[in-house]
């Protein structure tokens, strides 16, 4: 590297270090001291306790449920995308992501007045005669909210990775008699792992470490280990336990992204 190139990545890492590296070796070290400054483990075992317990499992089951509807729905997508002509494909993708250039907590407060008891949604129901629904404030209303948020999250890795598979290697298992889902199975579908793992993976972490929505969509009553985690910092002011849980919750963000890695060694599924 020469000394041109070192200054200009000066602002790089001068930002990795004070927003990436500082911050988390500050939550290393409260998540394994306790008041006293003395080291313990306690912080990281409180998550055995039934009611961490039972928010980390929570989130893991939503994340999960989440994770597979947004594959369900982006997979499919991500194929009619791929096939079709660059001008047409472009502008549906546009419109796709538009939604992600509003702020998050905007895109969710608006799902909570569709979905409240007197939301738009529930009107509308009303002036047709039909049944209300009740979904605020339960775990449908948290996988409705992340599946929204995140979705674009798990389609642009599998555009990305279908796009990329050479249309001569598929016009070939026809050729050979290759039926269309025998080609898919044998084909497509492995060919376009390193964009499933790169979804997942980018579906998986921020609705696993999330808070907003299970706090406006979910109310009070569903507490995810997100909740926990935000309610020690700032209501308890217990940066202790509060980093101890983060410790936790970044181990499976580390297991998640060494998964991805393994499968993905080139980058092949990234969004780009």
């Amino acid at each position: 590297m020469t000394s041109k190139n070192k200054w200009l990545s000066a602002p790089y890492i001068f930002w990795s270090t004070a927003f990436i590296i500082i911050p988390l070796c500050m939550i290393l070290y409260y998540g394994l001291t306790d008041r006293t400054g003395a080291f313990t483990f306690d912080n990281l075992i409180a998550i055995t306790t039934a009611g961490h317990a039972k928010a980390l499992r929570l989130s893991l089951l939503l994340s999960l449920i989440s994770t597979l509807v947004c594959f369900l729905l982006s997979y499919p997508l991500a194929m009619i995308l791929a096939n079709m002509k660059a001008n047409q494909h472009s502008l549906i993708i546009l419109i796709f992501i538009l939604p992600m250039w509003m702020n998050f907590l905007l895109r969710t407060l608006a799902w909570q007045s569709l979905l409240e008891k007197s939301g738009v949604i529930n009107h509308v129901l009303t002036f047709l005669n039909l049944p209300n629904i009740r979904i605020i404030n339960t775990p449908y209303a948290i996988v409705l909210g992340m599946v929204y948020n995140f979705l674009p999250f798990m389609v642009l890795p599998l555009y990305n990775a279908l796009s990329k598979i050479d249309k001569n290697v598929i016009n070939a298992a026809h050729d050979l008699g290759a039926g269309k889902i025998y080609t898919f199975i044998r084909i497509i579908l492995p060919l376009s792992v390193p964009g499933i793992i790169s979804g997942i993976t980018m579906v998986f972490i921020p609705a696993l470490t999330t808070f907003v929505i299970s706090s406006l969509l979910g109310g009070s009553k569903l507490l995810l280990i997100g909740d926990v985690i935000e309610q020690e910092f700032t209501r308890a002011s217990n940066w202790h336990l509060g980093s101890g849980l983060s410790i936790v919750l970044m181990i499976f963000i580390l297991i998640n992204m060494i998964i991805s890695t393994v499968f993905d060694k080139d980058g092949e599924g990234s969004m780009l």
